[in-house]
C-alpha cells in the first residue's frame, strides 16, 4: 500500500492500484447519500425537510423552506459530493480506465437521489451532477450553470433553470473541450435524460402554469 507523495500524481496522498475500485465505486455511493439538507435541517433548524415543503431534499426545497442561508451550505455540499469522486478516486483507486470515472461519478448521483440514510429518498441530483461536470468538463458545465442562473433569475421558477441546464448539457459538452471523449457525451445523454424524468412532475405543473415560484406564497 503506497502512504507517501507521488509528485506526479494531480491526487492527494491515498491508496494504489491494490485496492478494488469497486470499493471506491461503493464509497463514492456513500459520499453521494450524505442528506446535506436533511442534517441541516434537522441539526441546525429542527426541520424534518422530508416534510415540509415539497419534501425534497435539495437545495431548492432548503431555500423555499430554511431561507439562503441554509441552502447555500447545502448546494456547496451537494456540487462537492459529484465532484471529489470522479476528481479524486480513480487517482486513489489506481484506475487508468475513464469508465470507473463515469461511474464514480453516476454512483454519487444516485447516492443523492436515493440516500441510503435518509430511507433511499434524496434530492433530484441536480447539483451533485454539476459536481461532476466540474470535475469532467468544467466549461460545459459553467455555460449550464450561468444559463441555470439567468433563468431562474428571469422567471423565478428554479424547474425552468434545471431543465434548461440539462437539455444543454449534452450539446455543451460536445461542443467543449472536456476529458472521456465520446463516453461523457454518452454520459451526458443519460443524465440529461434522467433529470427531465426526475422533473416529470414539474413539467405536469409548468404546463398547467401551476410551478411555484420564489417570492410566492406556498400551500401547505
Amino acid at each position: 500500500m503506497v502512504l507517501f507523495w507521488n509528485a506526479d500524481s494531480p491526487f492527494p496522498p491515498g491508496i494504489d492500484s491494490v485496492v478494488n475500485p469497486w470499493l471506491f465505486l461503493g464509497l463514492a455511493y456513500l459520499v453521494g447519500s450524505v442528506p446535506t439538507s436533511l442534517w441541516v435541517g434537522k441539526g441546525f433548524f429542527g426541520v424534518d425537510l422530508r416534510e415540509q415543503g415539497s419534501g425534497n431534499l435539495g437545495a431548492t426545497n432548503t431555500f423555499r423552506v430554511l431561507g439562503w442561508r441554509a441552502a447555500l451550505p447545502v448546494a456547496a455540499v451537494d456540487m462537492l459530493k459529484g465532484w471529489l469522486p470522479v476528481a479524486a478516486f480513480a487517482g486513489w483507486a489506481g484506475v487508468a480506465d475513464f469508465r470507473w470515472v463515469l461511474a464514480f461519478g453516476a454512483a454519487a448521483i444516485a447516492g443523492h437521489v436515493f440516500s441510503m440514510f435518509a430511507g433511499f429518498r434524496g434530492g433530484k441530483g441536480v447539483a451533485t451532477s454539476a459536481g461532476v461536470f466540474f470535475g469532467l468538463a468544467p466549461t460545459a458545465a459553467g455555460v449550464c450553470l450561468a444559463l441555470f442562473i439567468v433563468l431562474v433569475g428571469t422567471t423565478r421558477i428554479v424547474s425552468v433553470g434545471s431543465l434548461a441546464a440539462a437539455v444543454a448539457l449534452p450539446v455543451l459538452v460536445a461542443l467543449t473541450p472536456h476529458r472521456g471523449g465520446t463516453a461523457l457525451v454518452g454520459f451526458s445523454l443519460a443524465l440529461s435524460a434522467f433529470v427531465i424524468w426526475s422533473h416529470r412532475a414539474n413539467i405536469g405543473r409548468l404546463r398547467r402554469g401551476e410551478e411555484n415560484r420564489f417570492g410566492s406564497r406556498r400551500s401547505s
